[in-house]
């Protein structure tokens, strides 16, 4: 059974960082494109970031460029975002998604390309 769970989130200043975490299960080696996605209370969910199964490409979210690094650990079938200056228009809950692209190094940041979804972790960021 492929399962999601994200960690990571929590409370911190502008300007802080926090790294989320995305732990895979059920995954096959070499598995699928990875995505992180956010929801702010009346907004909807947005792409912030994506890496491909292959791990070579990259994709963000403009207003993310330059503060934000998606990693991918296949050995530990682990994702990470790194957020670092952080502002108060971040604070959302955080997803992680995944599915199987028939390209390797392709991946995206529409929430319909994803079939399988973490529960969320909520990172707020006071000014």
């Amino acid at each position: 059974q492929k399962q999601l769970v994200e960690s990571g989130g929590g409370l911190v200043q502008s300007g802080g960082s926090l790294r989320l975490a995305c732990a895979a299960s059920g995954f096959s080696p070499g598995y699928d494109a990875i995505g992180w996605f956010r929801q702010a209370p009346g907004k909807e969910r947005e792409g912030v970031s994506c890496i491909s199964s292959s791990g070579t490409r990259l994709n963000y979210e403009d207003s993310v460029l330059g503060r934000f690094t998606i990693s991918r650990d296949d050995a530990k079938k682990m994702v990470y975002l790194q957020m670092n200056s952080l502002k108060p228009e971040d604070t959302a809950v955080y997803y992680c998604a995944a599915d199987e692209f028939r390209d390797p190094w392709r991946c995206a940041l529409q929430s319909g390309d994803y079939g399988y979804w973490g529960q969320g972790t909520q990172v707020t960021v006071s000014s």
